[in-house]
């Protein structure tokens, strides 16, 4: 008989899904932000749905997350903002009013929305 490779028959079929998980956090501007300047507020600033005062900001899984800014209900561009996860005095939200344009008016509303994803497989091996 000649020389075979041998190897085994398998099936597998795979399944997965995400499941979001949204966090929204919200901020009444008390003075304004003129152009070229920066906004920075501290996780204790924020209130989260039920208008309850927030004392952290969740962390960001690598690959499995994302965060939004809305400035007066409006999205706004990556790069004006930096998010730093943490409790009061470490996490943050900072965002860079970009010059010669407008600044932030007191009274303005800026929402964070922080989305994690919690990733979960299924696979179903048939001999």
């Amino acid at each position: 008989m000649a020389l075979q490779l041998m190897k085994l028959l398998v099936t597998a079929s795979s399944t997965t899904e995400t499941t979001p998980s949204p966090s929204r956090f919200f901020y009444v501007t008390p003075s304004g932000t003129a152009a070229g300047a920066t906004l920075t507020i501290d996780a204790a600033s924020f209130f989260n749905d039920a208008g309850t005062a927030v004392t952290s900001l969740p962390t960001l899984p690598a690959g499995n997350s994302y965060f939004n800014v809305f400035i007066n209900g409006v999205l706004q561009m990556d790069d004006i903002s930096t998010y730093t996860p943490g409790a009061t005095g470490v996490g943050s939200l900072a965002i860079n009013v970009p010059a010669g344009g407008d600044g932030i008016l007191t009274g303005t509303p800026v929402i964070l929305e922080v989305v994690s994803f919690t990733p979960s497989t299924t696979t179903t091996v048939e001999t």
